[in-house]
């Protein structure tokens, strides 16, 4: 999914294929917890294609999970966070001449670890899709 070019990150940031890891590896990765939590953000739209609305929930789920992730990271330094989308805490990211400025705030989406959003809600009990006109972003932590 990541290399087809969808979102326009694969090979451009750390946080995303192929700088964050291979499928095999991720998966390794993911294997050693044993336990996770999903979050999600909902906002309704005023139609299908309401961008303002789609960015308006995007900005609320990132900046409220990136919290949710610091205050996890504190109590369980070894949690895995997996955000939607890509890393966006760079206007730049410094891929691949540099290091990460932010390692310690820098998240992988769940895509990128190989997880189908789709599947990871609705095993989890959860819905994916709240209807029309509505917009949902959803991420995980995974602890041991």
């Amino acid at each position: 999914m990541c290399a087809s070019g969808r979102c326009q990150a694969y090979g451009h940031l750390w946080s995303c294929p192929p700088a964050c890891g291979s499928i095999e590896f991720t998966t390794r990765r993911m294997k050693q917890y044993s336990r996770g939590i999903l979050v999600q953000t909902t906002k309704n739209m005023t139609d299908d294609f309401d961008a303002q609305a789609i960015q308006n929930c995007e900005q609320l789920h990132k900046k409220n999970f990136e919290v949710l992730a610091r205050q996890s990271r504190k109590l369980e330094p070894d949690c895995l966070p997996l955000t939607a989308g890509g890393c966006r805490i760079c206007i730049k990211c410094a891929y691949p001449d540099k290091p990460c400025r932010f390692p310690k705030r820098m998240m992988s989406s769940m895509e990128a670890y190989g997880l189908l959003v789709s599947d990871v809600c609705i095993k989890s009990g959860l819905k994916y899709n709240y209807g029309p006109q509505t917009i949902t972003y959803s991420s995980c932590i995974l602890y041991r």
